[in-house]
């Protein structure tokens, strides 16, 4: 079982001795962060997959180290990445922004990404998903194969762009829809998202949308166990039941990952915050189940190709 605190090196050697790199401007060693462990099948294991693919395509060794959930724990962190040659590391979560704003400026051969939050020194920058859209046509979705006309959103925090996308969307596929919204207040409560996707189904609602990466998997099951379907989030999660699982929102995080190495290594990543959306081949649907229509999966595609064109969702 892997340490979730501890320093884990995934060094293929590639590049001979993983010694002490100095740091240059070209992509020597990566580093990742995050907060609870990579392997949760949903955001943590995204972020791995991510520097696996970076490994790959560079040639460069990564890092991860897990449990970062505190301000001195990820100072300690950097510290430790810092004497190895790491110079890009990644935050995986919004809470790093504010860590990399205050020590940044003490590690200026390095550069600090973080997720959805507001970096604000030179060599800092927030990644931020454009998610608005892709709740919208989830929503479209569910709302078109709810028997009921009855939907339900359980998210983690009212912020999120993706709730009101979905509401929005699925309205916009059939008004008579009724959407119950539910906030469990954390992203990883489990228990409290299984109590409020349990009073959803009770009061008649047949698709849901686990909008928490780190509740979904195991709202999904219990919605599976109850013979409704889901809407998966950030991953496809068509693999924990086709006849379950209607579509997924995908956040393809590894991909982003490698774009992000890319843009460094050629000397062209931005600080500051970069937004990535559909026209960014970072956010799409995942695979549809077999209980959607062939007619209506084409109506998807042709809305989602047309956004990507002109920006513009379905009235």
């Amino acid at each position: 079982m892997l340490n979730r605190f501890g320093i884990i090196l995934l060094c293929f050697f590639l590049l001979g001795a993983c010694g002490v790199t100095k740091p240059t401007e070209k992509l020597q060693k990566v580093g990742l962060l995050v907060p609870e462990t990579v392997n949760d099948q949903v955001w943590g294991t995204k972020g791995f997959k991510g520097m696996l693919k970076i490994q790959s395509k560079f040639n460069v060794d990564v890092f991860y180290k897990e449990g970062m959930n505190s301000e001195s724990v990820v100072e300690r962190a950097v510290k430790e990445f810092d004497q190895k040659g790491v110079n890009l590391i990644f935050g995986h979560g919004s809470e790093y922004a504010e860590y990399f704003n205050k020590i940044s400026n003490d590690y200026p051969n390095i550069h600090f990404v973080s997720f959805n939050g507001d970096a604000k020194n030179k060599n800092t920058t927030s990644l931020n998903f454009e998610a608005h859209a892709m709740g919208f046509f989830g929503g479209m979705v569910a709302a078109h194969m709810s028997k009921d006309q009855k939907i339900g959103v359980i998210a983690a925090y009212e912020w999120q762009p993706e709730i009101e996308g979905f509401y929005q969307g699925a309205l916009a596929e059939n008004k008579n829809t009724h959407v119950s919204i539910e906030y469990v207040g954390n992203w990883d409560d489990e228990k409290k998202a299984i109590q409020l996707v349990d009073r959803m189904m009770e009061e008649g609602v047949d698709v849901v949308y686990p909008a928490g990466d780190g509740f979904n998997v195991p709202v999904i099951e219990r919605v599976k166990e109850r013979g409704q379907y889901v809407i998966g989030y950030v991953s496809d999660q068509s693999d924990l039941g086709e006849s379950t699982v209607l579509t997924s929102t995908i956040q393809q995080v590894d991909s982003l990952y490698v774009k992000v190495a890319e843009q460094y290594n050629n000397r062209k990543l931005k600080a500051g915050n970069l937004s990535f959306d559909f026209q960014d081949n970072v956010i799409s649907l995942g695979k549809y189940s077999p209980l959607v229509s062939k007619e209506f999966i084409r109506k998807m595609n042709k809305q989602i190709e047309t956004y990507k064109k002109t920006g513009k969702l379905p009235n």
